[in-house]
């Protein structure tokens, strides 16, 4: 790793050069002004429809989509969800959706579909989308992207405690690993790489079936992911994540019968803030907006 204050490993500087314009990174402030300073509280919505998993737990499409444009008419408050979606893209950008590809609890395919409908039909060019995870250093369409949607579940995770929204753009380096220590607490430098940095629209934590508990590196087991049918959605990621992390503590506590911190202790959350200015992480500066279900909220 590299010290406090500038944590962008070398390979990801050299990395981050080829992806400029001669002459671009000099100068470029790599830790901007704080987006939530002065009286500016970061708006989040929490969406739950205990209908969009059926009896199998397969996944409604058709509700899910109608909650991803509940989310985004409430956060943009709009009436539509087109109105909604233009007010983040426009038809020229090039747009990236940065899913999650991890077999157990990937970005559903059902959500992918939906956020790809509504690009398209706001006037982003076909072409010009593109969904990926592991590959987004090396698909063209992020190589030359002006606007990403981040989309990913929430579960633990063995290295950073949890695996977030703020984490999902590790693949946004060469080497991961190079961001695995102290809990991955400076994995908000990942954000202000050239290639990211300001370009993220829009942040969907999916907590339809989160992973509250686990053990070991990789691990899944269906005693501990439950059918919370939730979505979290901000343009702040710091702001959705703190949400989906307070929601996630609780469900440990109520499951173990007692508190059960979640391990290793989450450290990147708050850093994305404090560190990185990237957004909000205490509750007293998050809007929450609650629409659906309320039953079991666990805020």
């Amino acid at each position: 790793m590299t010290d406090g204050k500038s944590v962008l490993t070398r390979r990801d500087f050299i990395r981050a050069g080829a992806c400029l314009t001669a002459g671009g990174l000099m100068g470029m402030p790599f830790f901007g002004p704080h987006p939530a300073k002065g009286e500016t509280k970061s708006r989040v919505v929490l969406v739950r429809d205990m209908g969009v998993l059926s009896s199998t737990g397969a996944i409604r499409a058709r509700i899910l989509e109608n909650m991803l444009d509940r989310s985004l008419t409430t956060l943009m408050e709009t009436t539509d969800p087109l109105p909604a979606w233009e007010r983040l893209v426009k038809p020229a950008d090039v747009v990236g959706v940065k899913s999650n590809a991890w077999y157990h609890l990937p970005t559903p395919p059902a959500l992918e579909t939906a956020i790809r409908k509504r690009l398209e039909q706001v006037g982003v060019r076909e072409e010009n989308i593109a969904v990926d995870d592991r590959g987004v250093l090396s698909h063209p369409v992020f190589q030359h992207a002006t606007t990403l949607i981040n989309a990913r579940p929430m579960r633990t995770h063995h290295w950073s405690g949890l695996g977030t929204l703020i984490k999902n753009y590790i693949m946004f380096t060469p080497r991961p690993s190079d961001y695995h220590g102290n809990a991955c607490e400076n994995l908000g430098a990942v954000w202000h790489l050239p290639h990211v940095k300001g370009k993220t629209r829009l942040n969907i934590l999916v907590m339809l079936t989160p992973q509250f508990h686990g053990v070991g590196p990789h691990n899944f087991s269906r005693d501990y992911i439950w059918n919370y049918c939730g979505l979290v959605v901000s343009t702040d990621p710091v702001a959705a994540d703190a949400t989906g992390a307070r929601i996630i503590q609780a469900k440990r506590n109520a499951f173990f019968g007692k508190e059960k911190p979640i391990s290793p202790s989450i450290l990147h959350i708050a850093a994305a803030d404090t560190k990185f200015g990237l957004g909000n992480s205490s509750p007293d500066r998050i809007d929450l907006i609650r629409i659906g279900a309320e039953k079991d909220i666990l805020l």
